[in-house]
């Protein structure tokens, strides 16, 4: 218990660690400003799954007429 109150206390007085600069990227640069003119470009396109299959008999017309 002592130790750990010892320890504590050493965290304390440290300080907050100040934050790392991010690399200048012109890429993230030029999208932004392309973002900035023209706006959002369209939300991703929802691509349906070619595993799953339609089932291969169809349900008669009065089945479907009952759901």
């Amino acid at each position: 218990m002592r130790v750990f109150r010892e320890m504590s206390n050493v965290s304390e007085s440290m300080g907050s660690r100040t934050r790392k600069r991010r690399k200048f990227t012109a890429g993230k640069e030029a999208r932004r400003s392309a973002r900035a003119l023209v706006g959002q470009p369209p939300p991703e396109r929802v691509i349906p799954d070619k595993r799953r299959k339609p089932p291969k008999h169809k349900k008669p017309l009065i089945e479907k007429l009952e759901e």
